[in-house]
């Protein structure tokens, strides 16, 4: 200690005895915290800090300083800048409607389809099981409840051919059977839609329908026309639109020859026969000028038996009916001029006038009709759905169904 008895504080600075404080030795008053006034008048200015680490005054112990920090705010963590939104936020959007489940209704659907479907599968065996065992049946259970006076109605449509329905002979004298037997039944019409068929089915229909001893009315169709025609000849009246198609007198026979096509296609085809001729209608060389001869010899005598059958029932010369034999259909209106027909009218103008032939004054109307199954019935449906859009029949689908139907080795007359 020195003699002044100064003391160093506990900032390193000395001080007196008597609390004054004195400017550390070597330095300025206002170097050391001490204005110059200050000095003056013995007041003390603003201590400034010490410095850290500062010397002490010559002759003192040595003390080291921290560097202090009130100087400055206390440190505070950075938090990022989060913008708030100018608006509300938005609502979320309202869950959607869970939609009702409907698997039931498609379930329940495919069990009504189901159910059909095995209907009619069971009808349809039933069906095929009674036409296979020749379970055919007629509409004599209707015809016997008859208590009044009828006309009879016989529908003939599709290709005459030797298949049991009613455009049969077989089918069709069945019907004209009945119809005979019934005394009830005093008329018969025959509606007609054909355009024909094969020559000997033809040929026996008109042979049934002359025998036929009540009276007879046809009405035409679409078509009436070839064999189908020959048929309608030998009714006491003839009726048709002035659309339809009737008469075409004429016979044919189709023989196809595919020789220079197989020849092409190196199909080499060798008929073994008995005669030269048996293999003339096989379609697997061309006619030889005797064969087609011959042939032409068949439909001139077969067409002339159509001319003959035509004359006959409609009161006709021989050659009144041979000039209209052109193989050509007439209309209706013509039909009625050259004498094929009787009168335009529909199919209820023709039970009028069979109940008028008849001497009937009050009369019904009943169908005589056979029930089969026969493969043919279904051909004759698809020559019957195929008709252009104004009404005339599609002769491509039909002729394919004719001619299935009329298909013989022996290349058999149609007409």
């Amino acid at each position: 200690m020195s003699s002044n008895n100064s003391e160093w504080n506990s900032s390193g600075q000395p001080h007196t005895n008597d609390g004054a404080h004195v400017p550390p030795q070597g330095s300025s008053a206002q170097a050391d915290g001490w204005s110059e006034g200050q000095a003056a008048q013995g007041q003390p200015a603003q201590a400034a800090p010490p410095q850290a680490n500062a010397a002490p005054p010559q002759g003192q112990p040595y003390a080291f300083q921290s560097q202090p920090h009130a100087a400055y705010a206390p440190y505070t963590p950075y938090t990022p800048y989060t913008p708030q939104a100018a608006y509300a936020a938005p609502m979320p959007p309202a869950p959607a409607p869970q939609k009702k489940s409907r698997g039931w209704i498609v379930a329940l659907v495919a069990v009504v389809l189901l159910f059909l479907l095995g209907m009619f599968s069971v009808t349809s065996c039933t069906s095929l099981l009674a036409s296979s065992m020749g379970m055919t049946s007629s509409s004599s259970s209707s015809l016997d409840a008859l208590t009044q006076d009828a006309v009879g109605v016989i529908t003939i449509s599709g290709t005459i051919q030797y298949d049991g329905t009613s455009a049969s002979p077989e089918g069709l004298k069945s019907l004209l059977d009945e119809a005979e037997a019934n005394p009830h039944i005093k008329a018969v019409v025959l509606r007609v839609d054909s355009g024909g068929g094969v020559s000997t089915a033809g040929e026996e229909m008109t042979e049934y329908l002359r025998d036929f001893s009540k009276p007879v009315v046809v009405s035409s169709a679409s078509s009436n026309a070839s064999a189908a025609y020959e048929i309608s000849s030998q009714a006491d009246y003839i009726f048709a639109n002035s659309s339809s198609l009737v008469g075409s007198i004429g016979t044919a026979i189709q023989i196809t020859d595919t020789s220079e096509l197989m020849d092409k296609l190196g199909i080499n085809i060798q008929d073994i026969t008995s005669s030269d001729s048996k293999d003339s209608t096989y379609g697997t060389r061309p006619l030889t000028d005797d064969e087609r001869a011959y042939y032409q010899s068949m439909v001139d005598q077969i067409n002339e038996q159509f001319i003959q059958n035509v004359a006959e029932g409609r009161g006709m010369s021989v050659e009144e009916v041979r000039a209209l034999a052109n193989g050509l259909s007439y209309t209706g209106t013509d039909a009625l001029e050259n004498g094929l027909i009787d009168e335009i009218g529909t199919k209820e103008d023709a039970e009028a006038k069979a109940a008028e032939l008849a001497g009937m004054t009050t009369y019904t109307v009943v169908p005589l009709e056979l029930e089969s199954s026969d493969i043919s019935a279904m051909l004759d449906l698809l020559s019957e759905s195929n008709a252009a859009a104004d009404g005339v029949q599609s002769d491509s689908t039909a002729s394919d169904a004719q001619a299935i139907k009329e298909f013989d080795d022996n290349g058999i007359a149609a007409q």
